[in-house]
């Protein structure tokens, strides 16, 4: 599997990343956050994947939650599709060839659920603030080996701005996204795993 995809899927280890993170601005409580997230239901943003090698790729993302996110890579450059939908997350390349494996074994899961509560025991393992930014870090309590989050959001108006996952291996996927724009509707077929590999033969 391709490095550049293999940090959605990665369990993670801890890094140093929140250890020392200045208190130059108050930091979103988690209660708030967990508000916020839980407000993004349909919509669409461009993203930005920098990826451990210092490689780019850029793209459309599109999220339905609960449960269910598109990401479109842009051509000439990328020809990847990855989709999470069904409880599972499908990665196809521009050869027809899908790897999938259950959404809940990845730490994509974790802003894709139905109720997003930052607050529960142990799925919180590092909160800070850094350059005016609140930082988490999260995992999933009951498997933390499935690897750890780090989510980053913007204040005045709050919004997410970036995640960044680091594998096991050490590899680094991290995300910077613009503002998400609202849609009134978007077809579940969009996000369908199963229809994906279907239409490929």
């Amino acid at each position: 599997m391709p490095q550049t995809r293999r940090g959605f899927l990665a369990a993670t280890t801890a890094t140093a990343l929140l250890a020392a993170l200045p208190a130059r601005a108050e930091k979103a409580s988690l209660s708030e956050l967990s508000a916020y997230l839980n407000t993004i239901g349909t919509v669409e943003t461009r993203f930005t994947q920098i990826n451990s090698d210092g490689s780019k790729s850029t793209g459309r993302l599109f999220i339905k939650r609960p449960g269910r996110a598109r990401f479109e890579y842009d051509p000439p450059l990328d020809d990847t599709l990855v989709l999470a939908g069904g409880g599972s997350i499908g990665i196809f390349d521009g050869r027809g060839t899908a790897e999938v494996y259950p959404l809940a074994t990845t730490p994509l899961k974790l802003i894709l659920d139905r109720n997003i509560d930052l607050t529960r025991i142990h799925m919180v393992t590092g909160h800070g603030e850094q350059d005016g930014r609140t930082v988490v870090q999260a995992q999933d309590p009951e498997h933390p080996e499935y690897g750890r989050i780090y989510l980053f959001f913007d204040r005045n108006p709050m919004r997410l701005s970036e995640w960044l996952i680091v594998s096991q291996t050490g590899e680094q996927t991290r995300l910077k996204l613009r503002p998400f724009v609202e849609h009134d509707r978007l077809s579940d077929r969009m996000f369908s795993v199963r229809l994906e590999k279907e239409a490929r033969g």
